[in-house]
């Protein structure tokens, strides 16, 4: 059994999708950001960032419970713990590393800062709301360059890179961005919303 500490984010929802995608059993402990829970010590004790998501493994190889933190080290253990959506042959495996890395140091921190400027910030700059959805019209670019002779992000089969990548660009229009303006990031996204698993996950807590 897996405790999944997790709010309604994109980072929380990379997590419940790859456990739905295993058929996990897990019970969700959820951590209201709104209202300061991530600081909560007992929180604290698992993920000392005090950020969403973790989880506790009760069932971890080594036969002692796991704590983990950080969305991209989740995804990492889980895929290696159960065989799945992370490749073994070196060149495919680090195919699938290296765009997992894109989302983790670019889509995540950009997309998240132009989320902050475009909508939360309390005054509007509009030198860093330019600068971040320009950047984040960038990445799209990537991606869409990425996806036009792929079917997923790493190239091969559906992988962690796909699942993390995705509740980033669910907010899209968050992003000031129409996808049919990015053809094949829109078919890669609609084939992926399509996942049965991808749909219950998206929807934890």
């Amino acid at each position: 059994m897996i405790d999944l500490y997790t709010w309604s984010t994109p980072n929380g929802r990379k997590v419940s999708i790859m456990l739905e995608e295993l058929g996990l059993a897990y019970t969700v402990f959820p951590i209201d950001i709104t209202k300061g829970e991530q600081f909560a010590p007992e929180f604290l004790a698992i993920s000392p960032n005090n950020k969403i998501p973790a989880i506790v493994d009760h069932d971890a190889a080594d036969g002692e419970a796991l704590r983990l933190f950080e969305s991209g080290a989740i995804l990492i253990y889980l895929a290696e713990r159960h065989g799945r959506f992370l490749p073994e042959d070196l060149r495919p495996r680090l195919e699938v590393m290296q765009w997992l890395m894109f989302q983790m140091g670019n889509v995540g921190p950009l997309f998240g800062q132009a989320h902050h400027f475009r909508r939360s910030a309390k005054q509007k700059i509009p030198y860093a709301i330019e600068r971040y959805t320009n950047e984040t019209r960038r990445l799209y670019g990537v991606m869409d360059k990425r996806l036009a002779e792929r079917e997923h992000l790493a190239g091969g089969d559906y992988s962690i890179a796909d699942i993390a990548t995705f509740p980033w660009v669910a907010r899209h229009q968050w992003h000031g961005v129409e996808l049919s303006e990015f053809a094949n990031v829109k078919r890669w996204y609609d084939n992926l919303w399509r996942r049965p698993a991808v749909k219950r996950g998206y929807g934890v807590p």
